[in-house]
């Protein structure tokens, strides 16, 4: 059945334009893009779309699926959902379950569990998004014995990641040039262990005054300074992953002056809180890297809207309520977001007009595809219909029953918040 959207307005990232439109989409394309259609098909669906906002598809850049090892936290098809929910019409799950997706046999069975799982009668306004595997690196992720990179490559991965720290920079140069032919994605999180230590905290006033063990800003950039010399010295392109200090977005603007070929992203939390939030000691607010001090934020903003900072990833880490419920410093660091970042960075971003809609949903869609070597359709004509439909008015309160992941580690548990995904296309 032809769907009809009137009056809906168009976000593209890449045709980079942001004005109302009818559209028309019919048997997953897009037919018409104008101004006004008059001459509708008597079985076309259609909607009045005033006030709602239509955009490419998001993308994520990577997040953590419970399963394997961990379902009590998050399946597969629970993830999913709650993307569908958030508006991502693509995500990619990062290699630490348990097991360690280390190999083509986990790919597969993974890919199959996709095939399988029937979203359609749970998610009736949202087809299940793609799912995108990150393949490790390391046997185990642990960081010492590479996979066997080729036959990862083959099996379909989307890139490569371990999703944590390297130690040996020795490994990391082998994996550099070991990966240079395979043309895959690869990304590390540059943070050195020993300068992290117990902190828990980004080093600063706050710390101090909060009485949490402080975590430096070197503990970051020292180690993507070591990444960027072996970028410039072996030339595979690398995706750094986590920014969360102004000396780094510093660190990469340089690099990509200098022309390494490198990618960058931080999280939707480290833009939209600061050191001051973790006052309340909510367990959910221990991220690693943790939140930045207030010019971090400023800095990590600023390098959004400018695309030094590629992309925003959502890093969704679903934990158990037992887990979650303990003290601050020893609470497992994450939070989920799937289902809570666009409203949360639409309300606090794009309607205080720190940042462009066209901005905002760059660093979301086109942006995050390009760092995994895709591409995002334009909302035109002919194109693929992957495409995201949101009401940046509809209020809604982010509690249990309203929400699709299995988890409810968030700082937002219990609150009203502004901005609704209506519904995907994908």
């Amino acid at each position: 059945m032809a769907e009809l959207l009137q009056k809906v307005r168009v976000i593209d990232p890449v045709s980079k334009i942001d004005e109302l439109f009818d559209v028309l989409i019919a048997d997953g394309f897009i037919k018409e893009v104008v101004s006004h259609i008059a001459d509708i098909h008597p079985d076309t669906q259609i909607r009045d779309c005033q006030g709602l906002v239509l955009g490419p598809g998001l993308v994520d850049l990577y997040s953590h699926s419970g399963e394997p090892g961990f379902e009590e936290r998050e399946t597969l098809l629970s993830l999913l959902k709650s993307a569908a929910a958030g508006g991502f019409t693509r995500v990619s799950i990062l290699p630490d379950t348990s097991p360690a997706i280390d190999n083509p046999a986990l790919v597969a069975q993974l890919q199959q569990k996709r095939t399988e799982d029937n979203l359609s009668p749970l998610l009736p306004c949202s087809p299940a998004p793609l799912l995108h595997i990150w393949g490790a690196i390391t046997l185990d992720v642990a960081g010492k014995q590479m996979t066997e990179l080729a036959d990862l490559a083959s099996a379909g991965v989307v890139g490569f990641s371990d999703g944590k720290p390297f130690e040996n920079l020795a490994l990391v140069r082998r994996v550099l040039e070991y990966l240079q032919p395979l043309g895959k994605p690869v990304a590390f999180w540059p943070s050195d262990r020993q300068l992290t230590a117990n902190g828990v905290m980004r080093e600063g006033p706050d710390a101090l005054r909060f009485g949490l063990p402080p975590i430096p800003a070197s503990a970051e950039t020292t180690a993507i300074a070591a990444m960027l010399e072996l970028v410039a010295a072996i030339g595979t392109p690398v995706h750094i992953m986590r920014v969360s200090t102004s000396r780094s977005v510093e660190l990469i603007a340089s690099a990509k002056a200098a022309g390494l070929p490198i990618t960058a992203s931080t999280t939707w939390m480290h833009l939209l809180l600061d050191t001051k939030a973790v006052k309340s000691y909510h367990t959910s607010l221990h991220l690693d890297p943790p939140l930045g001090n207030p010019s971090d934020v400023v800095a990590l903003r600023a390098g959004v809207r400018t695309g030094v900072i590629d992309a925003i990833a959502i890093d969704h880490t679903p934990y158990s309520y037992e887990e979650k419920v303990q003290a601050f410093a020893e609470a497992p660091p994450g939070a989920i977001g799937l289902e809570l970042a666009l409203p949360l960075l639409w309300q606090y971003l794009v309607e205080t007009e720190e940042f462009t809609a066209l901005e905002l949903w760059r660093a979301l869609s086109t942006s995050p595809a390009e760092c995994l070597g895709q591409k995002v359709s334009a909302i035109l004509p002919h194109q693929p219909a992957e495409l995201t439909l949101f009401d940046p008015q509809q209020t809604w309160k982010v509690e249990r029953k309203n929400l699709y992941t299995l988890s409810q580690n968030t700082p937002w548990l219990g609150q009203q918040l502004k901005g609704h995904v209506v519904q995907t296309w994908c």
